[in-house]
């Protein structure tokens, strides 16, 4: 026994069945009745109907006629870290309101798989990209840029490309970290880090490199190789810590990197703040709930959100203002939160 497919409700036939037009009834539901003075009872008889008939317009045909999907790319290092994911659910909420919906990804920070991404969403003609970029991925950039897709980067930038970008001050975040600990006391001051050369990672670094230059005191910076195994990462640190307890207390480039210090502070039962103090750069659940508490450089997460896509929808949605035609660069300030981790005994 076979079994009747139901047939699609097309624009067409609600128009056929209604006795109007198809642009009358393409202008009710883009909500543009009104200003096309299509009057109340002639929208509601739509409106009533389509729903009625469950009718859902088809997305791909529009876009082909009108060129837009109203989807953006957002490409993010990794969607699971809290920082990322706050971001990348502010602009989703900010995009949905505004008509335009998200689709993510995460590129582990891998040339590679950002490559692939990028050119996925190409495929899917995406109206635009917002990247965290991965080191290694100036041509993909270059050639959204060539193909004149609105295109926005935060958390890190490409210097030799212009773009625009949404980006935290880092230097300023971690030279204010180190000043504070400098200030409780604390004179010889540790930098554990990543091997990364990008912008925001260099950024951070120099803001703990300056500060300590003004004042002649002594540098300790330590760079690991991150990889998915994170014991290696964790005994990496833990050998540091070990090989110099001279070391007073150490700011940690990223919320990732505290979370495995903390396990390798824990392995040689070092007490915080009493034997090593300790801040983050970036804030992470984890380090309110901490005994002792984490002190933490956090980055304006709302500001970089709002930041983020109202300078992508400007580009979508005024294509010919003549303000798009050049870029814009957001520096945002992040705040120091200190908390008992940091604090002298």
């Amino acid at each position: 026994m076979s079994t009747k497919v139901k047939k699609r409700t097309l624009i067409n036939d609600i128009a056929s069945h209604l006795e109007v037009s198809i642009a009358t009834v393409s202008l009710v539901l883009n909500g543009k009745a009104k200003q096309s003075r299509i009057s109340d009872a002639v929208a509601e008889r739509v409106l009533k109907y389509v729903e009625e008939v469950g009718y859902k317009p088809n997305h791909l045909a529009k876009s082909l006629r009108t060129g837009k999907t109203h989807v953006i790319g957002l490409v993010v290092e990794d969607i699971a870290n809290p920082f990322f994911a706050t971001v990348a659910a502010l602009i989703e909420r900010q995009a949905f309101e505004r008509g335009y919906r998200i689709i993510y990804c995460s590129t582990n920070n891998e040339p590679a798989r950002a490559r692939e991404l990028i050119g996925m969403f190409q495929e899917r003609h995406v109206d635009g990209f917002i990247i965290v970029p991965s080191e290694g991925i100036e041509k993909e950039v270059s050639d959204i840029l060539r193909e004149q897709t609105p295109t926005v980067l935060f958390d890190r930038y490409l210097p030799a490309l212009p773009t625009n970008y949404v980006v935290v001050d880092g230097a300023q975040g971690t030279a204010d970290a180190t000043r504070h600990l400098l200030a409780q006391g604390y004179t010889n001051v540790a930098f554990v880090t990543t091997d990364s050369t990008q912008t925001q990672m260099e950024a951070r670094l120099q803001g703990y490199t300056q500060v300590l230059e003004a004042q002649g005191l002594p540098q300790q910076v330590k760079r690991v190789t991150i990889s998915k195994d994170t014991e290696p990462v964790i005994a990496d640190i833990q050998l540091f810590l070990a090989s110099n307890p001279e070391i007073e207390a150490v700011i940690f480039s990223t919320n990732y990197l505290c979370i495995y210090g903390l396990e390798a502070i824990a392995r040689l039962q070092l007490a915080i703040p009493a034997k090593l103090a300790v801040v983050s750069y970036d804030d992470h659940d984890l380090f309110r709930l901490y005994t002792p508490a984490i002190t933490v450089i956090a980055q304006p997460v709302e500001s970089i959100a709002k930041n983020v896509i109202d300078i992508l929808l400007h580009e979508l949605q005024h294509p010919t203002d003549p303000a798009v035609d050049s870029t814009q660069g957001v520096v945002l300030p992040p705040a120091l939160i200190i908390r008992k981790s940091s604090i002298r005994q």
